[in-house]
């Protein structure tokens, strides 16, 4: 009889870094743009025509990510803002 092997898998969990670091204006615009891809693949959706629907749960998961961005952004520059005037 061979013996048998055993694959142990090591599972480290890594953070995903930054790559890199934007403007809240340039975030702004990548969310118009997100809105406006979600927004045709609803329509095609609708019409039958969108072959892969899970498309719209990572586009939402997406749009959400950046507002998530906007919000810190927005409070980042208002901390600033406050220590500057201190």
């Amino acid at each position: 009889m061979a013996a048998k092997e055993t694959i142990v898998k090591k599972t480290t969990k890594v953070s995903k870094k930054a790559e890199e670091v934007k403007t809240l204006a340039g975030l702004q615009e990548d969310l118009v743009k997100l809105h406006a891809e979600h927004l045709e693949s609803r329509r095609s959706h609708k019409q039958g025509e969108l072959t892969n629907p899970q498309v719209l749960n990572a586009q939402r998961k997406g749009i959400a990510r950046i507002h998530t961005a906007i919000a810190v952004a927005i409070k980042a520059e208002l901390s600033s803002t406050l220590k500057e005037e201190k």
